[in-house]
């Protein structure tokens, strides 16, 4: 599936044994979607959206189970797409809510990626590859300068990741 790289989960692990890994909620709708009819569209989306939207993972388990009833005949692939991608794509439900917002709202290096395409859209040759670098290092610098805002609840967050992540973040707080 696009945006569920086979082998992705397995190259992160090898380098960094103690990854937890959360894949794109994002994603995983738009390859759930992806050969859902038109006429369906509408309400398979409104009903995946319990799933990731639950409060707990068991809760989130039994609203799969409730989407696998309505639509597990017609779309069984959605459904052993999101069985096979469950413990990657709950790995968000062991933390609270600040925390769960700050791991699937923000994904800073796609928002990168779609400012640097937007700025060279529209240009299929530049006159050397100087130009291309510095087109990209001006758009960076134009992009960079929005990564200065605060974070919404940081400190309730730094708490929340000093109680899980105390050999990470426990050194910085000192």
């Amino acid at each position: 599936m696009r945006g569920q790289h086979d082998g992705f989960s397995e190259a992160i692990t090898a380098s960094y044994p103690k990854t937890e890994i959360q894949k794109c909620i994002i994603h995983q709708i738009r390859n759930s979607t992806r050969y859902v009819s038109y006429k369906d569209l509408k309400k398979v989306t409104a009903d995946l959206k319990p799933i990731y939207k639950a409060s707990t993972e068991e809760a989130a388990l039994l609203e799969l189970d409730r989407f696998e009833e309505v639509w597990g005949t017609k779309y069984p692939l959605i459904i052993r797409s999101w069985r096979n991608n469950w413990t990657e794509l709950a790995t968000f439900f062991k933390y609270p809510p600040e925390i769960r917002r700050l791991i699937y709202t923000t994904n800073m290096i796609e928002s990168y990626h779609r400012q640097l395409r937007k700025v060279t859209k529209g240009k299929s040759i530049f006159p050397s590859d100087e130009a291309l670098l510095k087109m990209l290092y001006l758009a960076t610098m134009d992009v960079t300068r929005k990564w200065t805002g605060r974070v919404q609840n940081w400190g309730q967050m730094l708490l929340q990741f000093s109680f899980f992540f105390p050999d990470q973040v426990g050194h910085h707080l000192r």
